[in-house]
């Protein structure tokens, strides 16, 4: 092989590398999920895969209200978790 074919080789071979990273990129779907999790002294409102919080609630019901009003929205689930964190309840508004 000759260097030009060489160079050829290798400048395909990064190009379906490229191609197929953006197309992975492409295909993952963003959740609309919502979590009512504890914060600090209250509640929140969190959309899954987010670090930032949607809403902050003095009381979990409020915080519920707020997240079904959301999932309803986006045809989505609200996770609602206890005190400690773990998983209380599942709400599923996906048709």
């Amino acid at each position: 092989m000759g260097e030009r074919s060489t160079s050829r080789v290798i400048l395909d071979f990064i190009s379906q590398l490229v191609d197929l990273f953006f197309k992975s990129s492409r295909t993952k779907k963003r959740t609309w999920h919502q979590h009512v999790v504890p914060y600090e002294d209250r509640w929140a409102v969190r959309r899954e895969g987010n670090k930032r919080i949607t809403s902050k609630h003095n009381y979990q019901e409020t915080a519920i209200r707020k997240a079904k009003r959301l999932a309803k929205k986006y045809k989505a689930d609200v996770i609602i978790h206890r005190k400690s964190g773990g998983i209380r309840d599942r709400i599923s508004y996906d048709d």
